[in-house]
């Protein structure tokens, strides 16, 4: 019985076997030239790049940090990185696995939660802060109440969503044929 067991594959126990053997050079090499992963964090630069530009040529870029915070990590602006990633994700998945396979089906739910929190609860609470600044500043005045104001997140307008699943589906798709 024990030879029975020891005989069997060690792929039967454990189905990732051939990836725990790899290499985490392999690995790694694997990840960065994943379609589904280039499409995603392509995604995700190019948009902050072009929002980045976007803002400069606008003149509301106010100092250095400004312009690093809009190219890492600011949100908000046209287009929406974060409609841009989950759009790219989607369509890439649907392209290796298949608009019918469940992971495909996932991602495509997912991008909607991020899409809907982007343009709608997102957008909402920073108009709901920046009301509160705007009261809280008054009261402060009037009264000599010392005010701090609240951090006001910058939601998506639709347009800007928009433009972020647009640019996410054509890297996408170029990540996934070409």
């Amino acid at each position: 019985m024990v030879e029975s067991i020891l005989a069997l594959d060690k792929s039967h126990f454990y189905p990732n076997y051939e990836l725990m053997n790899r290499s985490v050079i392999q690995q790694l090499y694997l990840l960065v030239y994943n379609p589904i992963f280039l499409a995603a964090v392509s995604s995700w630069i190019l948009s902050q790049f072009l929002k980045t530009l976007i803002t400069l040529f606008t003149n509301n870029i106010t100092s250095f940090k400004h312009l690093i915070e809009m190219l890492f990590w600011r949100t908000g602006g046209m287009p929406s990185s974060h409609s841009a990633l989950v759009s790219s994700v989607s369509t890439t998945i649907g392209f290796k696995n298949g608009i019918d396979s469940d992971l495909f089906i996932f991602s495509c739910c997912f991008a909607l939660i991020v899409i809907r929190d982007a343009v709608g609860v997102r957008r909402s609470s920073g108009q709901q802060a920046r009301a509160l600044n705007e009261l809280g500043s008054k009261v402060s005045s009037r009264m000599r109440y010392p005010f701090k104001p609240v951090k006001e997140i910058q939601g998506h307008r639709p347009i800007e969503v928009f433009a972020g699943i647009l640019l996410g589906f054509f890297l996408g798709v170029a990540f996934s044929t070409l």
